[in-house]
């Protein structure tokens, strides 16, 4: 459906202007998507995005500076999320020996398998809503995001 009609709005002031709502639109509703996937698994997206960090860092553990730099949302604070996994027995917590300020974090098995069962979902949600995109319009896309950000 397009943005118009999704938001009710006959014209926008120019194509830039549409481009940005259409856009910010569509990651919403990205998010709804993922979100609800990973609403049974009972973590957020952001819980999510530290457990494939860590995942793929595994059996290294990451520092709490060094999550917040690879995140994906940048306005997430790490170490309250890191502490609402490790509540959950998803991953650690380790002083680094070197310097007691810094905090290690690394990924627990059972966060292992729940990051397994969790992204398996993510993807087929994934695939579902670019299923009206072929591979070269995925591929434009994304070349046209990466353009966007420059």
């Amino acid at each position: 459906m397009r943005i118009e009609q999704e938001i009710k709005q006959k014209a926008f002031k120019d194509l830039f202007i549409k481009a940005q709502i259409n856009l910010m639109f569509t990651a919403s509703w990205m998010d709804q998507h993922t979100n609800g996937a990973l609403k049974k698994f009972h973590i957020s997206w952001q819980q999510f995005n530290i457990l494939r960090i860590l995942k793929g860092r595994h059996p290294e553990p990451a520092t709490v500076k060094l999550l917040t730099e690879r995140m994906i949302d940048k306005m997430s604070n790490a170490s309250r999320l890191v502490e609402k996994l490790k509540m959950k027995g998803l991953v650690y917590r380790l002083e680094c020996p070197e310097d007691r300020r810094k905090v290690n974090v690394g990924i627990t098995e059972k966060g292992l398998a729940l990051v397994e069962l969790a992204s398996e979902a993510i993807e087929t949600r994934i695939r579902e809503c670019f299923s009206t995109l072929s591979e070269e319009e995925a591929m434009q896309l994304n070349d046209l995001l990466d353009k966007l950000r420059g």
